[in-house]
């Protein structure tokens, strides 16, 4: 089994700075990387009809641009033309960017953008499958360093990895569900497994905070995320169970925390 070589802590800014801007546009992408301490992006992908992968949560435009068009039946021309901005809800129930040129970018734009900054990218299409156009432009761009794929979908990270992938990959659910329940030293012995547990802090009445389920994934060489966290008493309280990574909509929110953790990280090294 691979051992992730950065355990370090990792801020995560989750769509982007999603709770200031539009989610997952590269304004909400530059404005969360302005935030001192945020160290990746969380971003989600799919296909056009003429295979461009590009950034979007949802399969269709319809929350954040108002159209009920699926990524994967139009073509990027025609995808371009949505406005994003109309998505964004502030707290007083405006929508203060409708018509200011929000737009849905494509995963090459943000590789070019954004030369040296870790991208955590979910694969949200299953069929049909991204998997062989999105490696052919990570290699393309000598991204997989910096690339981190997800996916819930096990299918999706097993074709990844079978295509030799070089760079970090989450583990799916169903290999999330196989950690919890398999000893470990039988998870160990697991082939093509992933290198980060990615999780929410619980699913339903099981707890994903336990100090023994933390233990397990650090001696199998597993860094783990948690998401979706913007409460900094909560992020405070996962690091200090040892957690690797927090995921969050207000990294302007949670950034404090990590500061203060990485001054005592440094604190204690003098």
């Amino acid at each position: 089994m691979p051992v992730v070589v950065d355990r370090s802590l990792r801020l995560y800014a989750h769509r982007g700075a999603s709770a200031e801007l539009p989610e997952n546009t590269l304004p909400s992408f530059a404005r969360a990387l302005e935030i001192p301490g945020v160290d990746a992006l969380e971003l989600d992908v799919h296909m056009t009809r003429d295979g461009h992968v590009v950034v979007s949560h949802d399969p269709t435009a319809e929350r954040m641009g108002g159209i009920p068009a699926a990524w994967r039946d139009i073509d990027l021309d025609e995808a371009r033309r949505f406005d994003l901005g109309r998505g964004f809800v502030a707290p007083d129930g405006t929508r203060p960017f409708v018509g200011q040129g929000f737009r849905v970018p494509t995963f090459e734009e943000v590789l070019a953008e954004l030369p040296e900054v870790v991208l955590n990218v979910d694969l949200k299409q299953a069929e049909p499958s991204l998997v062989k156009p999105m490696l052919a432009l990570i290699r393309r761009r000598r991204a997989e360093h910096r690339v981190v794929l997800a996916s819930f979908r096990f299918r999706t990270l097993w074709a990844v990895r079978r295509r030799g992938y070089d760079g970090d990959t989450a583990l799916s659910q169903p290999e999330v569900a196989a950690l919890l329940a398999t000893p470990r030293g039988l998870f160990g012995r697991t082939p093509l497994t992933g290198t980060c547990a990615q999780v929410p802090t619980a699913v339903g009445p099981l707890s994903l905070t336990r100090p023994a389920f933390l233990a397990k994934c650090h001696e199998l060489g597993l860094r783990v995320d948690y998401w979706t966290i913007n409460d900094p008493a909560e992020a405070r309280r996962l690091l200090d169970l040892g957690a690797d990574g927090i995921m969050t909509d207000d990294p302007r929110a949670i950034a404090p925390v990590f500061a203060e953790r990485r001054a005592a990280g440094a604190a204690g090294r003098v």
